[in-house]
């Protein structure tokens, strides 16, 4: 897969979850800087970074184990907005709204991840013809 990792939409997407991300944990109580806040924000950071680093790998391979690690990173920070919710950190339109986001990109994620595994399917398959 050419181009860079900014032009992913999976990555603009994560991008725009982190930094929504930080907005609404610097509402959260002081006493959470270094618990919840801390948590939803690394984890949301994790998300993005996995994906570039899957993207400057040298395989579509690697890039959908990256891209498998942003998932699992992605289904933190949605655990973690449950908990904010019911610790009534976030209003209920705060946590909706994280909440659908981390959803369309839980999404974009999912889809990458089975288009690069078919395209490898079908390289292997004719790499098998060949040989």
């Amino acid at each position: 897969m050419s181009g860079s990792y900014r032009d992913l939409k999976a990555w603009q997407y994560a991008i725009e979850l982190v930094t929504q991300i930080y907005v609404s944990t610097s509402g959260f109580p002081n006493s959470e800087l270094y618990g919840l806040t801390s948590q939803l924000r690394r984890a949301s950071v994790s998300v993005a970074s996995n994906i570039a680093e899957g993207k400057g790998r040298a395989s579509d391979k690697e890039l959908v184990h990256f891209l498998h690690q942003a998932r699992g990173s992605l289904f933190e920070v949605e655990t973690q907005l449950t908990i904010a919710y019911r610790l009534q950190y976030l209003t209920s339109k705060q946590a909706d709204d994280l909440t659908a986001q981390a959803g369309q990109l839980a999404r974009i994620l999912n889809g990458l991840i089975t288009a690069l595994k078919e395209s490898n399917k079908k390289l292997e398959e004719v790499k098998a013809r060949i040989a």
